[in-house]
Formats: C-alpha cells, sequence, structure tokens
C-alpha cells in the first residue's frame, strides 16, 4: 500500500513552496497523474516522476508560478481585486435574501444606536468636571464624624478651617478657598429682581476653578463689595451693556459693584449652577460670623487644589486630625471625634455616597449597569446575525463545496464571509447614526442630559468605525469559521447534514438572548414597583394643596401676622404658618442636648426645626401623645414637640412633661408626632424636635390652600397679597407634591431607561427568532406538505413548528429568573424601605416572553401550515 502513495516528502515540499490558493488545485491534478503513472510504467517510476513534477513546479523552477504571483501578490486573498469581488458578493447576497438582510441590518442598527447613545451618556457622566483646568488637583474637604460607633460623613466645616489649612498646612496647598453653600439671594438692578444661586467664596476661587473671564479678571473679588456675574446673568439685568463697574444689590441690603463677567460654566461641572460668585469677606463680616461662631460650627464648604507636586493622599493623610487638635479640648462632653479628608473633583460626580465612613460609590454604579446593558444589548443583535447565518449554512454549503473544488483555500472563505458581516455591520452603522441623531432629543429628556453628537470631533469617527469593525468581526466570527470548514466532497456529494449538533450553538445563542431579555424584563418591574413603594410610604402628613414661599427679607418676616391675616381673609388658604424648612426637607442638626436619662457619654444628633404655633395644622400632620402648639398656651415658647423616632431615640416611656436642655434653656415635652418624611423617601427617619421660633430662623411660609378654589386662582391671589407687603421680593413658590416627587427623579430615570432596554432587547430577540422561524418553516416545507398529505392539522402543524422554540424561552426562563433574583435583590439592600420580591414578578416575565415568543412563531408557523401540499411537495 506504501509504494501505491506518492512520496510523503514531496507533498511536504509543495505544501511549504506552493503558491498561496493553488495547493488544492495542485495537488488533485498531480494525484490524477500519479495514478495514471502508477497504471502504466509501475509505482517506483510513478514515484519519481511524481517527485519531479513537484520540484518542478517549485519556484525559481516555475515560470507560470512567478508570472502568476507577480500578478497577485502575497497574500492572496487581500487582493484589492479580491476585496472588491467580496464586497460585491457580499451585496449581491443582501439583494438576494431581503428577509434576512432586514432583520439583521436592523437588529444590528437597533443594538448600536443603543449602544451609541449608552456611550454617549457614559462619555458624559465620566467627562463631569472636567471643563475645569486643574480637575485633578481639586478637592473638597470633608470629615467623618464618629458617633456612638457609628461614623457620618459630612461635606460642611467649620468657618475657622480655611484659616487652620492656610497657616498650619500651606505648603501642601497652591489654593484654599473658604465658601458658603448654594444661596439664592434676590439680585437687584433697578426694576429688574432675580433670585438667582450662587456661592459666597474666598477670592481665589475664580483661579482654582480656572474661570473663562469674559470681562473683567478672575481677581474681581478682593474688592470685598464687588460681584461676579455669569454671562446669561449679566445679559438678564444689563442687556448687551457693558456692565463692568455697574452698582446692583444682593436681598436689597448689601450693593455690590460687578467686576467680571465669566462664561457660563457648563453642565458637565459640579458648579454649573453658579450664577453669580460674591465675596467671603461680604458674607462673614456682614453677618458677624467672624466674631460669633466657634470651631464647633459646621456651616461652610472648604475646595482646596494641592500643590503641584504634592500627593492628594498624602495630603489627606497630613490634615486628617486638623480639626479634631482643635476642638477636642472646647467642652468637657465628649465631642463627636472629626476626623477630615480630601475627596477629589474626579470622584465627586461618580463616587459621591459614604456609608459608616466608606465611600460605596454612587452614581458609577448606574454607569456600569449602563454600560453591561448596552454590551448585552448589542450582543443580542450579533447573536441575530450569527443565528441566521448559521441557519442557512445548508443552502451556502453548495457554494462552499464549489469554491474550494476550484481552488479557494479556507482563508478565502473566511475573508468572504467577514466582508458580509462588514458589510452588514456599516449599512447598520450608518442606519444607527441615523436612528441615534433622531432619538437624542427624546433620550436627554429622559436622562436630564444635554448630550450631542460630535460630528467634528475626529476621535468620535475613530471610535465609531473601530466599534464597527469590532461588531462585525464579533458578529461574523462564528459563521465565517464554521461555513468555511464544510467539507467539499460531503457537500458536492450530497451526503453533507449538518446533524443534530449543528443546531446546538444556535439554540444556545437564542436561550442567552431571552435570558437577557428576560432578566431585563423583571429588572424594571422591580424599579418601578420600589419607586411606587416608596411613594405610597406614609409620610405623616398631607401634601395635597399644601403651598412652600422662601421668605427672602426681614420685611417680609416681620410683617408675617399681618401678611397671614389677610391670606386668610381672602379664604385662598385655610391656614398659613412659617417653619425653618419646607415640609419636604430637614432642618438643622444639633447635638449637645440633656434630657432624663441621657447615656454617659452618648453623643446625641437630632434634627431641629424651629416653626410658629399654626404649623401643625397646616401641614396637618397627627398628633399621637399630647397636643399640637397653641397660642392659648403662653408656655409654648419653651415646649417641644418629638416625632415618634425621637422618642424612641431617646428611651422615653411617657414622653409628655420630659424636659429636655436645649439652646441653653430648658424645654418640655408637650406632644408626639406621627414620623414625617421630610428627607429621602429611601432612608430612615431621623429624631426630629420642632419647638416655636424665638430665634428669627423661621424662612419659609407654609400655605394650605383652599380645596374649594382652583390652584391658579388661588396662586394669583396669594401673589398679590404677597406683592403688597413686599413688592420688591420676586414672588416664588413649590407645592410639596411636586417636591416630594422630585425626590424620585433620579430612580425614575432609570426605570425609564430600564424599560427602553428591555423593550429593544426583546425587540432585537423577536427579530431574530421571527428570522429563524421562516427558516426552519420553510427548512420543513416538504415534511409539512407529507403530513398535511396524510391528514395533520393546521394546530398540530403549528404545535410541531413552535413547540422547540417554546422550550428554549423556557429554558432561559430557568436561567434569567435566579439571575435577575440574585441582582435585584442585591440593587434592593441599597434601601432602607424596600419591596418584597414577589413570585407573580417573575411568573409574569416569563409568561410574558412566552406569549411574546408565540406571536413571533406563530406568523411563521401558521402561514406554511396553510400552505397547499402541492404546492410544498412540488418545492422540494
Amino acid at each position: 500500500m506504501a509504494a501505491r502513495r506518492p512520496p510523503r516528502w514531496a507533498d511536504w515540499l509543495l505544501s511549504r513552496f506552493c503558491p498561496v490558493g493553488m495547493e488544492d488545485e495542485l495537488l488533485g491534478d498531480l494525484l490524477e497523474m500519479y495514478a495514471y503513472w502508477v497504471s502504466t510504467v509501475g509505482p517506483s517510476k510513478a514515484r519519481w516522476r511524481y517527485a519531479l513534477a513537484v520540484i518542478r513546479l517549485i519556484r525559481p523552477f516555475s515560470g507560470t508560478t512567478v508570472k502568476q504571483s507577480t500578478e497577485y501578490p502575497q497574500p492572496f486573498f487581500l487582493h484589492p481585486v479580491m476585496i472588491r469581488n467580496y464586497i460585491k458578493i457580499a451585496f449581491r447576497n443582501l439583494v438576494k435574501n431581503k428577509v434576512y438582510s432586514f432583520i439583521n441590518v436592523a437588529g444590528l442598527a437597533t443594538g448600536m444606536a443603543v449602544a451609541m447613545l449608552i456611550g454617549l451618556w457614559i462619555w458624559d457622566e465620566l467627562s463631569v468636571n472636567t471643563y475645569h483646568q486643574n480637575h485633578d488637583r481639586i478637592a473638597q474637604v470633608m470629615q467623618h464624624q464618629i458617633i456612638n460607633g457609628g461614623i457620618e460623613t459630612w461635606d460642611s466645616q467649620a468657618l475657622q478651617l480655611g484659616h487652620e489649612l492656610h497657616h498650619t498646612y500651606g505648603s501642601n496647598f497652591k489654593h484654599v478657598v473658604m465658601t458658603s453653600g448654594a444661596v439664592f439671594p434676590i439680585l437687584s438692578v433697578g426694576d429688574r429682581k432675580f433670585a438667582k444661586g450662587g456661592r459666597f467664596m474666598e477670592p481665589a476661587a475664580p483661579d482654582m476653578l480656572t474661570l473663562t473671564m469674559l470681562k473683567g479678571t478672575r481677581a474681581g473679588l478682593r474688592d470685598p463689595n464687588s460681584i461676579l456675574l455669569s454671562e446669561s446673568v449679566a445679559r438678564s439685568f444689563f442687556d448687551d451693556a457693558d456692565p463692568i463697574g455697574k452698582l446692583m444689590k444682593i436681598d436689597n441690603d448689601w450693593a455690590v459693584k460687578v467686576a467680571g463677567v465669566y462664561k457660563d460654566l457648563p453642565p458637565g461641572s459640579s458648579f454649573a449652577e453658579l450664577a453669580f460668585i460674591a465675596p467671603w469677606d461680604l458674607l462673614i463680616k456682614g453677618e458677624g460670623y467672624d466674631k460669633k461662631l466657634g470651631w464647633g460650627n459646621n456651616w461652610f464648604q472648604t475646595f482646596v487644589q494641592i500643590a503641584d507636586r504634592a500627593d492628594m493622599n498624602k495630603v489627606s493623610a497630613a490634615i486628617r486630625l486638623a480639626k479634631w487638635e482643635r476642638v477636642k479640648n472646647l467642652t468637657s462632653e465628649a465631642p463627636f471625634r472629626a476626623e477630615l479628608f480630601l475627596h477629589p473633583m474626579n470622584r465627586w460626580h461618580l463616587y459621591g455616597d459614604f456609608r459608616n465612613g466608606v465611600n460605596v460609590g454612587g452614581r458609577i454604579q448606574f454607569v456600569w449597569m449602563y454600560g453591561i446593558i448596552g454590551a448585552f444589548v448589542l450582543l443580542l443583535a450579533c447573536i441575530n446575525f450569527m443565528n441566521l447565518s448559521t441557519a442557512r449554512s445548508e443552502k451556502r454549503a453548495k457554494e462552499v463545496g464549489i469554491r474550494k473544488s476550484v481552488g479557494s483555500v479556507r482563508s478565502q472563505l473566511i475573508s468572504q464571509f467577514y466582508s458580509e458581516s462588514l458589510l452588514v455591520a456599516f449599512v447598520a452603522f450608518a442606519l444607527a447614526i441615523l436612528l441615534v441623531s433622531l432619538t437624542l432629543p427624546l433620550f436627554n429628556d429622559v436622562a436630564g442630559k444635554k448630550m450631542a453628537i460630535q460630528w467634528a470631533n475626529p476621535l468620535f469617527w475613530l471610535a465609531g468605525i473601530g466599534f464597527t469593525l469590532l461588531t462585525g468581526l464579533i458578529a461574523g466570527s462564528y459563521p465565517a469559521l464554521y461555513l468555511s470548514s464544510f467539507a467539499p466532497v460531503k457537500v458536492l456529494k450530497g451526503t453533507f447534514k449538518a446533524g443534530r449538533l449543528a443546531a446546538v450553538p444556535r439554540k444556545a445563542l437564542v436561550v442567552i438572548q431571552f435570558a437577557v431579555s428576560i432578566t431585563l424584563i423583571i429588572g424594571t418591574i422591580i424599579v418601578f414597583r420600589q419607586i411606587q413603594h416608596t411613594k405610597n410610604r406614609p409620610i405623616g402628613f398631607s401634601r395635597a394643596g399644601l403651598l412652600s414661599i422662601p421668605m427672602k427679607t426681614d420685611e417680609v418676616r416681620s410683617g408675617y401676622e399681618a401678611l397671614r391675616n389677610e391670606l386668610l381673609s381672602t379664604r385662598t388658604a385655610v391656614e398659613v404658618s412659617q417653619s425653618e424648612t419646607q415640609a419636604t426637607s430637614a432642618g438643622i442638626t444639633n447635638g449637645g442636648l440633656r434630657w432624663r436619662g441621657k447615656p454617659e457619654g452618648m453623643q446625641d444628633e437630632q434634627v431641629t426645626v424651629a416653626v410658629t404655633h399654626e404649623f401643625g395644622k397646616t401641614i396637618d400632620w397627627e398628633i399621637k401623645v399630647g397636643r399640637d402648639f397653641s397660642r392659648a398656651f403662653g408656655t409654648d415658647s419653651s415646649g417641644f414637640i418629638l416625632n415618634e423616632e425621637a422618642v424612641k431615640y431617646m428611651g422615653f416611656k411617657a414622653p409628655v412633661g420630659e424636659q429636655i436642655n436645649a439652646f441653653g434653656r430648658t424645654y418640655t415635652v408637650i406632644g408626639v408626632v406621627k414620623n414625617m418624611v421630610m428627607e429621602s423617601p429611601y432612608n430612615p427617619i431621623r429624631p426630629t424636635i420642632f419647638y416655636i421660633d424665638t430665634f428669627n430662623r423661621t424662612f419659609y411660609s407654609n400655605i394650605r390652600i383652599n380645596p374649594n378654589v382652583s390652584a391658579s386662582e388661588a396662586l394669583s391671589s396669594i401673589e398679590a397679597t404677597f406683592r403688597k407687603y413686599n413688592p420688591n421680593t420676586p414672588f416664588e413658590y413649590k407645592f410639596a407634591d411636586d417636591d416630594y416627587d422630585a425626590k424620585f427623579r433620579a430612580e425614575e430615570r432609570i426605570g425609564k431607561l430600564a424599560s427602553c432596554f428591555a423593550v429593544l432587547a426583546i425587540l432585537i430577540s423577536c427579530l431574530g427568532l421571527f428570522g429563524l422561524a421562516s427558516f426552519v418553516a420553510q427548512q420543513r416545507t416538504k415534511e409539512i406538505g407529507i403530513r398535511k398529505v396524510l391528514g395533520a392539522s393546521v394546530s398540530s402543524l403549528w404545535q410541531l413548528l413552535s413547540k422547540d422554540f417554546v422550550a428554549l424561552v423556557l429554558i432561559a426562563c430557568l436561567i434569567a429568573i435566579p439571575l435577575a433574583y440574585y441582582l435585584m435583590g442585591s440593587w434592593l439592600q441599597n434601601y432602607t424601605y424596600r419591596v418584597n420580591l414577589s413570585w407573580w414578578i417573575f411568573a409574569a416575565a416569563g409568561l410574558g416572553a412566552l406569549v411574546v415568543t408565540l406571536l413571533t412563531v406563530s406568523y411563521q408557523s401558521i402561514k406554511a401550515a396553510l400552505i397547499n401540499p402541492v404546492k410544498s411537495l412540488r418545492a422540494e
């Protein structure tokens, strides 16, 4: 037998030196010649002739080979002529198979559009604060307060901290800037009055934030009676006139001179709402804070820019005890242990959440979540391409066999199939760009962003083209490698069968598609249920018709009684009161209170809210024990009303009558109210104390509108009354309902975006399922015709064609349900008040996926079952 075989060394020589693309053709010819030589001259001479023929074919002995290799240089399959041929054939295949081409292009375009939108969103999130040139060296000084074994993290600091950092740790910093929190005073120039948000800041702030000055200089804040305005605010007051040197007033009190105009900060800055900057000394000396506040206050904020060669972590460690060294000996009572640290600007937006002194992330979890969703949606679209391409493999098997028989090597076939997938990817990319352009305004509205496609940015196009190439290669990888592996002899003889195992990859991909889709659907349902569950949480007071109006000037506050009486007399309001904060926000925290039974060394921290006597009636709180404040009791100015959490916190068994020492005097508890949700509805309620204002701390008017009067009529009447008592103050108001609903905005955006992505995921999955069902029905046309001739009903044929797909979706449910249970269970752990994971959510999602599957498959199944069997059999 060995003698009848050609010499192996000659075959090896041919494989090493044969021109690329000609090995199969030459080998076939040589084997035919060898068989002829064996029969005519015998095996021995045939072997010598075979070896000599191989040597003659090797360069430089073969002129024809050299000539051919010159025309088609290596590598042969990447020659421009071949690439044009690949693209031409790919285009013809797309046009020939319109349904499959539409499904592929539409699915990929949708997946790519989702990935692009999410990519723009992620880029926007990651770009926050990069507008500031020194963003990598700017930080906020924050503090951990160690209280009763727990740790609270605050961004507020003592007034004196800036001076301490300057003089004790100055070598570590280029700038140290003390600022107020965001304030909303009334700015006025003549008859023009607007309430604008800004800050009082030290003079180094414009340099640290690298403001772009349009007029004036960054040094303008060195004058304690100056102000810097944003471009839009300057235009609203002065139109197109030069504002430099013009006078304006803050809260009708402080007269300041415009020293500069800076370009509006972009939405991607933490200081985007900075409409003005006023001098720090104007606030501190104007209010006398420099004389009456000690190290115990925590009213202000501190920002720093570290020195050029300093290390953020080392500087943070160096200042850790800067405050503690100043406050630990101020009082005999055990103070809160304060530890400072630097929170870098680059982490403010994405890593802003702290829990028990540890940074636990923040919006970064949304970045990861949306990034994963985008990748999965794109993966679903790629799976469609893979599935439909491999499903049609038998139809293209003959094509592969013929190509291989005429000399095509596997690398050429792989290039051909990759060219088809890349053509689909680039067509899908063009369509995806169009989809993104059309849907971006809606996406911005849902996401609360102002994103735009960066047409002029080369990086956008580089990323887009690279992204498309990657998508095309991923989507086409399995078809290219799978189809190119077919054996030409079996295909052309008609003995090639894909076999039962050939469908396993397709089925696995369908399972992955629906597992991802069902997981997204379950997640969306749970997010919306969590939001609704929290919205329905009892809040302890009535929001309906409750209006809150800021009292911005002393004139309005001093005329409160007359204002209240007139509002009640118009019958547009059923009750009016004043309070330190709105009903939907908490007051100032105060420690150092003393009461009977307080544990030794306990570091207490309660929320205190100054109110007027009618506050409880206005918001309609619920008295649980004792009584409400009343003008009939002259002693109520020394009375406390506690919420249930404060009673529990202080350990009172019978709270009414208990005495508490606070603010340098003794107060008596006169009542207990039901817990009220005044802060985040997702967080636990804090111990809260209400007391009658004797310190001029009420800054809001609360008005309960008469339910028998329309809101527009009531607002018109209330505005007229307010303007009568203070015509120089703009009329601003908030409904408690609107303010409360705003607390759910972030979660609602998550839910809306997640629902959109879930719908798109199921749509892409159904597109692929539709294509596969169409192919299966077409593939089994002859079987269906025979079954109908033998008496099979339409329902039995529908069941025959649908059961496999239903089984795949059931398997996907078995994967998706425990996965979604784990993921959403972990997500819900972030909320103190959370919804239960009910079984019906998972059942409904699985049932919904089954229904959608049956609807998708049924069209093709019933259509195939209704075909005349004569036509079905004739078609075969």
